[in-house]
C-alpha cells in the first residue's frame, strides 16, 4: 500500500472541502470553497451542480498544497456529503439537467401529500423504514420527471443518470461521460424512499409507485469499498467509499456498539444513536436508517432525530437581522445575560422535523416584552438549538428503551461554549467533543482508509478517539421543566401557519 495519508471529500450544504488525515486519525491539512446558495421562489432550495464539482476539483490540489503533499502521499480517498439532495445529469455531455434541488427545499409537499392520501403509504415505512416526506430524495425525483420536458422518456431510454452528491462526485472522478462510475452507498440510498432498507436493493414496487425507471438509478454498493480509480482531481487514487454526512459522522464517532450516540451540529442538527442489526420502529418522528455496511456483514442501523435549522439559525440573526457581523460573536453577546428574558425562537422556517413533522409550521418569536434585549434574543436563538436537542432525545429515549448516558458532539456549533452547556443542561447528561472535531470529514477518511488497508479494522478506529471537551449538566431539574414547557407552548404556536385560507 502506498501513500502515507487519507483523502476525504467532505461535500457539505454550504461549502465543500478536502481534508487530510494521518493514521493517529489526526488532520494534517484542509482546503474549502463555498458554492452558491440558490433560492428562486419560497421554500425552493437549489446548488448548482457544476460548480460543486468545480469546487471540489480545486480543493484536492489545494489541501495537499497546504501538507506539502504530493498525489503519491494519498492512499486512498473518501466521500462524505449532504444527502437527499438530488442531481440528474445527461451521461454523455455530463451536463446536469435542472439544478440540483437540496434537502431543505420543500416543492414536493404534494407528491407526498397524495403518496400519503394513497392505498400504499405504509408501504414505504414498511420497506424502506421511512414514512413519505418531502425531505427525501424520491419526491425530488419525481419533481423533476414531472417538471423539465422530455425527461420522463430520456430518463426510460438510459439517457440519464440520477444521484445524490457523492454519485455526481464519484461519477465525474472517475471519468465522467469517459467511463464513470455510477454507484451510491447504502446509507445514502436508505435516503432516498427507494431502497429496501433490509436488502439493501432497490425495491420495484416503491419505483413503480413514483413511476421512477430503474434505468436512472446508480448501483448500490457498501460503505466501505474501491468504487474506482479516480481519473482526475487525485489521478490514480482509488475511491474507497462513502457515506451520507450524518452516517459519515457516527462512523468517525466510533460509534460502533448499539446505543451509542452522536449529535452533529451544523447547518441543521442530527443526532443518530447506533441501533445494531436491529430496526427500530417509531411512533415519535424518529427515522430508521442504515448506519454503515461493510462487505460481507449484515447492515448496521441506526435511529435517526434530524433538527432542519440548528446553525442557520444563526447565520439568520447575522444575515437577515445583521444583530452580530459574525457567527462567533453571539456566543459573547448571549453572555451578557443570565436568561432568555422570556423570549424563544422556534426556527420552522421551512417547518418542523423531528419529532413534529409539521411542513405547514413556521418560525416564530414568541414571550417578547420591552425587557428583551439583543443579547436575549441571541440567547433564544442559541436555545432552539438546546431545545430541539431535548425533544429528539426524548424521542429517541423512549422508542429505543435506550436512555442516552452521554452524546457525542461534532460540527461548527461545538465552538461555542455556551450552546454546549446549554445542550448539556436540557438533556441533562454528559456532553463529550472529540480531539478531532470533523467527525463527517474522519467517517469519510476511515471509509477509505478501512477499504485501502491503511486501518486494519473498526477496534483500530476506536483507538484513535480522544476526548477534548466534557460539559457536564448543570440546571435544576424545576429549571429545566419549566423552560421545558414554555418551549412546548411556543412550538404549538408554530403550526398550521402555512395553511391555505
Amino acid at each position: 500500500m502506498k501513500g502515507r495519508y487519507v483523502a476525504a471529500i467532505d461535500q457539505g450544504t454550504t461549502s465543500t472541502r478536502c481534508l487530510v488525515f494521518d493514521h493517529a486519525g489526526r488532520m494534517v491539512s484542509v482546503a474549502q470553497h463555498e458554492h452558491s446558495q440558490l433560492f428562486p421562489e419560497p421554500g425552493w432550495a437549489e446548488h448548482d451542480a457544476t460548480e460543486i464539482w468545480a469546487n471540489t476539483l480545486r480543493v484536492l490540489p489545494e489541501a495537499l498544497a497546504v501538507a506539502g503533499l504530493d498525489v503519491s502521499d494519498i492512499a486512498g480517498v473518501g466521500i462524505a456529503n449532504q444527502r437527499e439532495t438530488t442531481v440528474v445529469w445527461d451521461r454523455a455531455t455530463g451536463r446536469p439537467v435542472a439544478p440540483a434541488i437540496t434537502w431543505q427545499d420543500t416543492r414536493s409537499r404534494e407528491i407526498v401529500a397524495q403518496l400519503d392520501d394513497g392505498p400504499h403509504a405504509s408501504l414505504f415505512e414498511e420497506v424502506c423504514g421511512i414514512a413519505p416526506a418531502g425531505y427525501f430524495a424520491a419526491p425530488r425525483l419525481r419533481w423533476l420527471l414531472d417538471h423539465v420536458p422530455g425527461l420522463q422518456r430520456r430518463a426510460r431510454t438510459g439517457e440519464l443518470a440520477f444521484g445524490t452528491m457523492e454519485t455526481w462526485l464519484i461519477w465525474n472522478l472517475t471519468g465522467g461521460p469517459d467511463g464513470g462510475v455510477h454507484v451510491t452507498d447504502a446509507t445514502n440510498a436508505s435516503r432516498t424512499m427507494l431502497m429496501d432498507i433490509r436488502s439493501l436493493s432497490w425495491d420495484q414496487r416503491l419505483l413503480d409507485l413514483l413511476d421512477i425507471p430503474s434505468e436512472l438509478l446508480p448501483e448500490i454498493r457498501p460503505n466501505v469499498e474501491v468504487y474506482g480509480t479516480c481519473a482526475v482531481g487525485l489521478p490514480g487514487v482509488p475511491i474507497g467509499g462513502a457515506f451520507g454526512d450524518q452516517q459519515a459522522a457516527l462512523f468517525g464517532q466510533t460509534c460502533f456498539s448499539a446505543g451509542e450516540a452522536k449529535c452533529t451540529y451544523g447547518t441543521g442538527a442530527f443526532l443518530l444513536m447506533n441501533t445494531g442489526e436491529s430496526l427500530t420502529p417509531s411512533s415519535r418522528g424518529l427515522l430508521s436508517t442504515v448506519a454503515y455496511s461493510l462487505p460481507g456483514a449484515a447492515p448496521q442501523y441506526a435511529a435517526e432525530g434530524s433538527i432542519a435549522v440548528a446553525g442557520a439559525l444563526v447565520q439568520w440573526f447575522r444575515d437577515a437581522l445583521e444583530m452580530i457581523s459574525s457567527a462567533p460573536e453571539i456566543e459573547t453577546l448571549a453572555r451578557r445575560v443570565e436568561d432568555n428574558g422570556g423570549c424563544y425562537i422556534v426556527p420552522a422556517f421551512a417547518g418542523l422535523f423531528t419529532p413534529h413533522w409539521q411542513p405547514d409550521a413556521r418560525g416564530v418569536m414568541v414571550g417578547l416584552t420591552s425587557y428583551v434585549t439583543r443579547a436575549h434574543l441571541a440567547r433564544a436563538v442559541l436555545e432552539a438549538t438546546a431545545w430541539q436537542s431535548c425533544e429528539v432525545v426524548e424521542a429517541m429515549n423512549a422508542d429505543t428503551g435506550t436512555a442516552l448516558t452521554t452524546v457525542r458532539v461534532d460540527g461548527g456549533m461545538t465552538s461555542n461554549h455556551l450552546l454546549m452547556q446549554m445542550v448539556a443542561d436540557v438533556l441533562a447528561v454528559p456532553v463529550e467533543r472529540p480531539l478531532v472535531s470533523e467527525s463527517v470529514s474522519l467517517g469519510a477518511a476511515y471509509a477509505a482508509g478501512l477499504a485501502v488497508g491503511y486501518w486494519p479494522d473498526l477496534e483500530g478506529l476506536r483507538a484513535n478517539w480522544r476526548r477534548a471537551a466534557v460539559w457536564e449538566p448543570g440546571m435544576s431539574d424545576a429549571t429545566r421543566r419549566r423552560g421545558r414547557a414554555e418551549w412546548a407552548r411556543a412550538v404549538e404556536s408554530t403550526l398550521r401557519w402555512a395553511e391555505q385560507p
